[in-house]
């Protein structure tokens, strides 16, 4: 079977051939949708349709950005002496991309994943999702949330650190307390461009009520125009359509892309990569070196995180890619599956470690 042998070049590859069986075994008795991918550990779609992206460039790509659970015991012992701070994406990383953004649902071994790393790491979630809907989907309180691209961070208030508005930076904090007399900070540093983008929501929402297969998602402090069924004829009118509004904002908005995605965002100097700086430096910690951070992201927009790992010369950036590309991350997985399995694997790491007490 000409799929087996390649995909068992790949496993060889990323080190865990022992897979393989579970493959070949299951092989039969699974489909997939287009855009879905299985959530059962060690399964890699190798459908005739999309076996063409099994090849010698992906093995290749794999040699120089390793299989991060064939390299966990690597991971594992560069963290000695350190406390280990988990950051996740979301659509693509904890769910599968799905052709209704509505409708990108966790899977329930997911959350119960996710759950368990957090009882063991700082765990965050930067998504460019609003964070309130980031929140809908994964439903955990343990866990810090940064939506539309980190522009709207929540969790637990930082030790010994105080926000009185005494700055022009301080203003964009707010403290909250629970039910429970728990203290909370929101940072939101876009908070000045709310007036614009709902008044942007309305107009774009006009000019594309006649372009089928739009769909455009208010995260609050972006928005998120899915073109995923718009036929291609109509996509260029889209893109005029999108471009059109960002006209009567000059300098205070531009457009990124992403999957079948155009995002209208404001145009400050915050990224993902902020948002995990800006999280590393507020998880309760004197310093935040004393903190190894794992990030894990299928998107561009990760790209800015991963950039920031490098730059700090500690921590581990990988890419959930089931085809070869460019990225700045050291590790691969190959998709929503394989973060379960890693999850997974670090939650049971830091139940037998204790890695509660690390710095103890």
């Amino acid at each position: 079977m000409v799929v087996v042998g390649i995909a068992s070049k790949i496993y060889e590859a990323m080190g865990i051939q022992s897979w393989l069986p579970n493959i070949i075994s299951n092989s039969e008795s699974m489909s997939k949708s287009r855009h879905d991918h299985t959530m059962d550990r060690g399964y890699i779609n190798t459908s005739p349709a999309e076996s063409s992206i099994i090849d010698e460039n992906y093995i290749s790509w794999l040699k120089e950005h390793p299989s991060a659970i064939s390299s966990f015991q690597q991971i594992i012992n560069t963290s000695k002496g350190k406390q280990i701070a988990v950051f996740l994406d979301y659509d693509g990383t904890l769910s599968p991309i799905v052709c209704d953004p509505n409708r990108a649902f966790m899977s329930e071994q997911m959350r119960a994943a996710v759950r368990e790393v957090s009882k063991h790491f700082p765990t965050a979630i930067i998504s460019g999702r609003s964070r309130e809907k980031v929140y809908s989907f994964v439903k955990l309180n343990d866990v810090y949330y940064s939506g539309s691209h980190g522009m709207d961070t929540m969790g637990p208030a930082p030790k010994n650190k105080s926000y009185d508005h005494h700055d022009n930076a301080d203003k964009y904090h707010y403290k909250t307390i629970d039910e429970e007399g728990n203290e909370f900070i929101t940072f939101q540093p876009a908070k000045d461009f709310i007036p614009a983008i709902e008044k942007m929501l309305i107009e774009l929402k006009e000019r594309t009520k006649n372009i089928k297969g739009v769909v455009i998602e208010d995260n609050r402090f972006c928005l998120s125009v899915h073109y995923r069924h718009v036929k291609d004829e109509e996509y260029e009118t889209l893109e005029e359509e999108v471009k059109s509004v960002l006209i009567n904002y000059p300098d205070r908005f531009h457009m990124t892309r992403g999957k079948k995605v155009m995002e209208i965002r404001p145009s400050i100097e915050w990224n993902k990569g902020h948002a995990l700086e800006y999280l590393l430096h507020n998880l309760g910690f004197d310093n935040s070196r004393n903190l190894l951070p794992i990030y894990i992201g299928d998107d561009r927009t990760d790209e800015d995180a991963f950039k920031v790992l490098r730059e700090r010369g500690d921590g581990f950036p990988i890419v959930v890619a089931s085809k070869p590309r460019e990225t700045m991350a050291f590790h691969s997985l190959h998709d929503p599956s394989e973060v379960l399995s890693f999850l997974i694997r670090l939650g049971r790491w830091g139940f037998d470690n204790n890695a509660d007490s690390i710095l103890a």
